[in-house]
This record gives C-alpha cells, sequence and structure tokens, in this order.
C-alpha cells in the first residue's frame, strides 16, 4: 500500500530528478490535512456500526425491494453480507484517509470486486448507492463535530463509485 509520500518520492526517483515545487506542494498538501485526516479516521473508528447501520437504513428505506423475496438483501445470510460490504467499503476509505492515497482502494476493494458480484448476481447500482449514503452521512458527523475540512473525505467515495459506475456499462 502506497501512502501521499510513498507516491510521491516514488514518481520522482523513477526519473532520477530532485523533488520540485509540485512534489513539495503535494507533500505539503498532505501533511497540513494530516490533522484532519486522523480526526476524520478516528470519528468512523468510534462511530462506524452507527454509521453503517444508519446507511443500511437509509439504503433500505429508499429500495426496499432489496428486503423483499426475490430481493438482494432478502434473507439474514444476505442482509449480513450486505451490511459487511459496506463496513468494508468504510473501513478502506478510512485506510486512503490516513495514506492520502486512494491505491489501496483499487488494491483490496476493487480489484476483482466487478466479476465477484457479477458472479453472485449482486447488483452494482444498491452498492453504489451505499456508498455515496456513507459518505453523506460520514460528512454530516464531520461538520457536527466541527471539522471544516471534511471535503479531504471525498476523493476515496468518489473514487469508489466512478470505478463502480464504469464497470457498469
Amino acid at each position: 500500500m502506497k501512502d501521499a509520500i510513498t507516491n510521491v518520492l516514488n514518481q520522482y526517483d523513477l526519473f532520477g530528478k530532485y523533488l520540485d515545487n509540485t512534489a513539495i506542494d503535494q507533500l505539503n498538501t498532505y501533511f497540513i490535512t494530516a490533522n484532519d485526516r486522523v480526526k476524520i479516521v478516528k470519528i468512523i473508528n468510534s462511530q462506524s456500526s452507527k454509521i453503517v447501520k444508519e446507511a443500511a437504513a437509509r439504503l433500505y428505506s429508499e429500495q426496499p425491494e432489496l428486503l423483499r423475496p426475490g430481493g438482494n438483501s432478502y434473507t439474514t445470510r444476505r442482509y449480513a453480507a450486505c451490511l459487511r460490504d459496506i463496513e468494508y467499503y468504510l473501513r478502506y476509505t478510512s485506510y486512503a484517509l490516513v495514506a492520502g492515497n486512494i491505491s489501496i482502494l483499487d488494491e483490496r476493494v476493487l480489484d476483482g470486486l466487478r466479476d465477484t458480484y457479477n458472479s453472485l448476481s449482486v447488483p452494482i447500482a444498491p452498492t453504489i448507492r451505499s456508498i455515496k449514503i456513507l459518505e453523506d452521512i460520514l460528512k454530516d458527523q464531520l461538520i457536527k463535530q466541527n471539522i471544516k475540512n471534511y471535503i479531504i473525505i471525498q476523493e476515496p467515495f468518489k473514487h469508489l463509485i466512478s470505478s463502480l459506475s464504469e464497470k457498469n456499462t
């Protein structure tokens, strides 16, 4: 797993270049946002169960057909698997936030996910919606906690959503 620092250094090392202003600006941005990243991850850690439950409740209130016979979350086993997946998205998002790099999402979540979901007949649209709901809930929590730099949560969530959406063709 790469973090923001390793990513910048590897790029410059690959070409045998010294760090220029662009690289220093990237590193500086990472360090400036570091405290907020840690605060956000603390909130995720302390409220993860609540966030996941709320995301599931919102998703199922919007799409109750998922819980009905024939729906993808019908049966206790499928419902539990859905909650587990929502929790995975939140947890790996927290890793990407700390690292300041979304590559972990590709490595640990997105690679092979489409094939797995297709083989299990898991619909992608509700998955995408659940990720957006997670982002909305977390943003609301950060605003309540008076963390003004909540915009940094957008990158990992948008990456998950866009990556799954691209594959949804």
